[in-house]
């Protein structure tokens, strides 16, 4: 049986009674893993990890990590992971090693790890080099060894490559695949970029208005893009079309276009045929792009 760092159960949360957030998430994160938590900007990601580290109040649903109760056990569980949700926060006077010091103290951690953290993010060349002086890229690495400085098992990163050049998220996506491999660590990243997650995770999971659309394997996913079969249509009454179809197939309008899964070019010329029956028009009708960002798209595209 799968062992999982992070679980939740039936996760609500709601800003207000007109603001509904997040709708029964079940989180389940195995030990070991990246598991990248994907959706668009304002899916409910930050929302969750929020929750997740206690730094908002669960009113509805369970949290557990380690198998342990968020809200019993919130001490125990934070000795046991590290952080970083939205803008680093750093010391922009003080040297990288200098700012590890300051939570070296908070953290009671012995003085040579300030040096282990500092290799393990690149930074040990920094020197007397003042942190205003670093690229955003060096920021980001800072912050994750401040998080890593009480060597936790699980690590939360929310859009740490977010505003970095290319090749800051190259550091960083590199960083967060030697963590996991070298050190053990798991890590929960969220993104809106499924390209980046693509290369460094292990598991995803797919939010969307709040709700969690695919929990799995990457490969899980590659095998879900493998079974769709799919015909993009434009006719001269999308809306008639639909009606005609989704009795017979099965059929969705997204991005003001028909999108028709099919078994076989027989379907295809039956769809086609009922279509022109029926009196419309068809201006097109292609196979329809078949990759993890097409999926992607037409998962975070649909209504929920």
């Amino acid at each position: 049986m799968e062992s999982y760092l992070i679980q939740t159960s039936g996760l609500d949360y709601a800003f207000s009674r007109q603001s509904q957030i997040l709708h029964q998430v079940d989180l389940q994160v195995p030990a070991g893993s990246i598991y990248g938590f994907l959706g668009p900007n304002g899916a409910g990601k930050t929302t969750t990890l929020r929750l997740l580290l206690g730094l908002l109040s669960c009113r509805q649903g369970t949290i557990q990590l380690f198998g342990m109760d968020l809200g019993r056990h919130r001490l125990a569980i934070l000795a046991r992971l590290g952080s970083l949700i939205e803008q680093p926060s750093l010391y922009q006077h003080l040297t990288a090693k200098e700012n590890l010091e300051i939570y070296r103290l908070l953290y009671g951690c012995g003085t040579s790890r300030i040096a282990q953290v500092l290799d393990l993010v690149g930074l040990s060349a920094t020197g007397s080099k003042r942190v205003r002086q670093f690229s955003l890229g060096m920021k980001q690495r800072l912050s994750i060894a401040i998080a890593l400085l009480h060597k936790p098992e699980l690590l939360i990163l929310d859009e740490p490559t977010n505003g970095l050049d290319p090749n800051g998220m190259v550091e960083t996506r590199e960083l967060i695949r030697r963590l996991n491999r070298e050190e053990g660590t798991t890590i929960l990243v969220s993104s809106h970029l499924l390209g980046e997650v693509e290369k460094m995770a292990t598991h995803v999971g797919i939010i969307h208005r709040g709700r969690l659309l695919f929990q799995g394997s990457l490969q899980a996913l590659h095998d879900l893009k493998a079974k769709e079969g799919s015909l993009e249509m434009d006719t001269s009454d999308n809306l008639k079309a639909l009606e005609i179809l989704k009795n017979r197939f099965p059929v969705r309008l997204l991005q003001d276009r028909l999108v028709i899964s099919l078994e076989d070019g027989h379907q295809a010329a039956r769809a086609n045929r009922l279509l022109v029956e029926s009196g419309l028009d068809v201006f097109l009708l292609h196979p329809r792009q078949s990759n993890l960002e097409q999926l992607f798209i037409d998962m975070t595209s649909e209504p929920s």
